[in-house]
């Protein structure tokens, strides 16, 4: 492999019917910076992992995603496969191209300024970011994990991340899926019986939702930063209709930790013994329920990332 050349993931956005043209666009910019690289393109969510892997096995040392939270999320569980010899020596970046890049844009990378982007990536600047990490039992009974860069949502936000990944698709506009997934919302479930430990806390009531960011889970951690060896979490608990719309403005707003509902905490790991009929989300994807009590903690510095010089 000759030094220094980029390995690009690329994922189609979900819902756009011209996707050859977004990577025209992103191409011409890499061809005119001179950019020495190989790309593939991922045809589903599930073949990230295995693209993730023919470029590790391949020897590239400089990975792009080009794409959203979750192909991030399941490029850096593909990354925490490898030895830590092997994973020290890659460094990850992004260009921001999915239904949700809430990540990406922690770092100031704007989807719809690729020229900065790459110009940033090409500076090729390095920061050890944490990874949050959830460890369950499936529905056999098989010890699992799975690693995460922003957050995982219990409850109704995962209810809400769902359906607005699916209501994207259907209207394309980020602003209307979210408010046409806030109105189907109110005919669902919106309180959850859960058993929470955080630090010398315990909670043991029903819920509207939980977020637990290692980064800031879509303005529900707003605090929390991906290099501090700690996970953010917030716990908000079922408000009055006023109250919930007034959540929906700071949450809009970028003040959500300012509503009266919302309980936050910083903690190193948080022991979830029950979420009775709680979906559970991670990095904006719906994941199958944990059977029984699961636990979520952060393995501080562990995949090398390119950030804006």
């Amino acid at each position: 492999m000759e030094t220094g050349k980029w390995g690009i993931v690329y994922c189609p956005k979900a819902g756009i019917t011209n996707k050859r043209k977004r990577w025209e666009k992103i191409q011409r910019i890499l061809d005119n910076r001179h950019v020495n690289y190989d790309f593939v393109q991922s045809e589903t969510s599930d073949s990230v992992e295995r693209l993730m892997k023919m470029m590790i096995s391949n020897g590239y040392k400089t990975i792009i995603i080009v794409g959203g939270d979750s192909a991030l999320n399941d490029a850096v569980n593909c990354l925490m496969m490898e030895e830590k010899e092997v994973r020290e020596s890659i460094a990850l970046g992004v260009i921001p191209n999915g239904v949700m890049n809430d990540f990406a844009r922690f770092w100031e990378f704007d989807e719809d300024e690729v020229e900065q982007t790459i110009d940033w990536l090409i500076q090729h600047r390095i920061r050890k970011v944490d990874l949050g990490c959830i460890r369950y039992s499936n529905a056999k009974g098989e010890r699992c994990h799975r690693y995460f860069l922003n957050c995982v949502n219990i409850g109704m936000t995962a209810d809400i991340m769902n359906l607005r990944r699916q209501t994207r698709r259907l209207f394309g506009s980020r602003t209307l899926s979210f408010i046409s997934s806030l109105f189907v919302m109110l005919f669902h479930r919106m309180e959850y019986k859960m058993k929470l430990r955080i630090n010398s806390d315990v909670i043991d009531r029903k819920v509207m939702t939980v977020c637990i960011g290692s980064g800031p889970g879509y303005g529900q951690t707003p605090n929390a930063v991906p290099y501090n060896g700690m996970i953010d979490v917030s716990v908000v608990y079922h408000p009055e209709v006023v109250q919930l719309i007034e959540g929906i403005w700071l949450l809009l707003t970028g003040r959500f930790l300012n509503h009266r509902s919302v309980h936050p905490y910083r903690t190193k790991e948080v022991v979830v013994d029950y979420a009775k009929h709680a979906m559970v989300g991670i990095d904006g994807r719906l994941m199958k329920t944990p059977v029984g009590a699961f636990t979520i903690g952060v393995e501080q510095e562990v995949i090398n990332f390119l950030i804006p010089a």
